[in-house]
């Protein structure tokens, strides 16, 4: 299969899957759940949805094991939107993407934050060294 194609499934699936999600769970452990990506296998048999949570990382786990155990009911509740002879087995994964880029986000401002020291030229002595007499 194609990549192109491959990619297509799974903006396909992304769709779906959040349309379900939102609309047709009633699951409260569902709060804040987004869809990040969504990772098909070579023969479109497999997908890995990967999820976001905005939330305590308890309740994020709390929300991958509810999605889980209801991914029988969304590949059901897909299956008459999409146009393809099989329906992939759909799995759960928390997406640490979001949480990670805001770590480096928040690094690189403390980063800036810092008082800057003057630059010495190369070569010159430290500015605390003492000064020989001549």
């Amino acid at each position: 299969m194609s990549a192109r194609r491959r990619q297509q499934v799974a903006d396909l699936i992304r769709d779906n899957v959040s349309d379900v999600i939102q609309r047709e769970m009633k699951d409260p452990r569902l709060g804040f759940v987004s869809i990040t990506r969504v990772e098909m296998s070579p023969d479109l048999r497999y997908a890995k949805v990967f999820i976001s949570v905005y939330a305590p990382d308890a309740q994020a786990k709390e929300a991958l094991v509810a999605l889980n155990n209801a991914s029988g009911f969304v590949r059901r509740q897909i299956a008459p939107r999409l146009a393809l002879r099989a329906i992939p087995e759909i799995s759960f994964k928390l997406d640490r993407s979001m949480e990670h880029a805001e770590t480096v986000a928040r690094l690189l401002h403390q980063i800036e934050d810092e008082p800057r020291q003057p630059a010495e030229p190369l070569g010159a002595p430290p500015a605390d060294a003492e000064r020989m007499p001549e």
